[in-house]
């Protein structure tokens, strides 16, 4: 039996993606070939892996098993990678570092790219992921870090706290929860929401949480990015929950109003992951030392 890294590679893209033709975007090939690419995995394999829809595609228990391994086989490679780079002289190498939506929207874009200057050889892939899910691709060795918020369980992981992170409804002035002090989530469920747009960790948050609270968020609109979520929202096209601190970086903070959540998920601490700190390879270990010498106050 014989497995092409490629290959592999797609088979995780498809799964991320719930999509053939995404994933085939996502890993630059077109989607014939992609397809064919899949079946010849299917056929090393000697089992279906994907059961195949109008809506996409899911993976079946054989496809849920490959994609374990997939991934850890993934994460083996771009350690190997990283390793052998430090023992040649001007090779660049890639660190890749999950992470979710508050951070990469806030303050994480920011905090890798003066990493970056400072390290003119290494890259960094920043890869966009639900807290839960990061934190068990880190500790499954698929990943090597990850920034996390502290729903997700943290067992088996070495941690380091990197700052606060808050989730508020932010509504129109004219709004009439404008003025409200606090509001619990079932309050909100006949509302129109806007979201963000593709497969966001925050999103899949909130869907989750109302979920768990019995209910469902009415979304009129999906957008990408915090700060066209903020503008609409100003227009009054609906409402969103947000992070706290995106709401008042948007260039419209003076048309919204901020309300607390009564929520214990709201509040929330944010945390960089790993499976051991010092056991990292060389270029994932300077990047969480970046990350963790300053943290963001809580």
């Amino acid at each position: 039996m014989h497995f092409d890294l490629t290959d592999l590679r797609l088979f995780v893209a498809v799964a991320d993606a719930g999509s053939i033709t995404a994933g085939a975007a996502a890993s630059s090939l077109s989607l014939a070939a992609a397809s064919a690419r899949l079946r010849h995995l299917e056929d090393q394999a000697g089992v279906d892996l994907l059961e195949r829809g109008r809506r996409g595609v899911q993976l079946t228990p054989a496809g849920r098993a490959l994609l374990r391994h997939a991934r850890r086989i993934g994460g083996d490679v771009a350690r190997l990678r990283g390793e052998l780079a430090e023992y040649a002289g001007g090779q660049r190498a890639t660190v890749r570092l999950l992470a979710n939506t508050a951070a990469l929207s806030e303050w994480l874009p920011e905090r890798v790219a003066d990493f970056l200057v400072a390290h003119p050889t290494l890259d960094v892939s920043l890869v966009e992921r639900g807290s839960v899910e990061a934190a068990d691709a880190v500790r499954e060795a698929a990943d090597d870090l990850a920034v996390i918020a502290d729903h997700a369980s943290r067992r088996g992981l070495h941690d380091a706290p990197l700052g606060g992170d808050r989730l508020v409804l932010v509504c129109a002035r004219a709004h009439r929860w404008a003025q409200s002090r606090r509001l619990a989530l079932p309050a909100l469920f006949g509302e129109p929401f806007l979201g963000l747009s593709g497969d966001s960790a925050l999103q899949r948050h909130l869907l989750a949480r109302a979920a768990e609270a019995g209910g469902r968020l009415h979304w009129r609109a999906h957008v990408p990015g915090m700060e066209a979520l903020c503008r609409m929202v100003a227009r009054g096209a609906g409402v969103a929950i947000v992070s706290e601190s995106a709401a008042r970086r948007s260039t419209v903070a003076d048309a919204l109003a901020i309300v607390p959540l009564e929520a214990d998920w709201a509040e929330r601490t944010l945390w960089l992951v790993a499976r051991d700190f010092t056991a990292l390879p060389l270029p994932a270990r300077q990047l969480a030392d970046w990350l963790r010498a300053e943290p963001r106050a809580v």
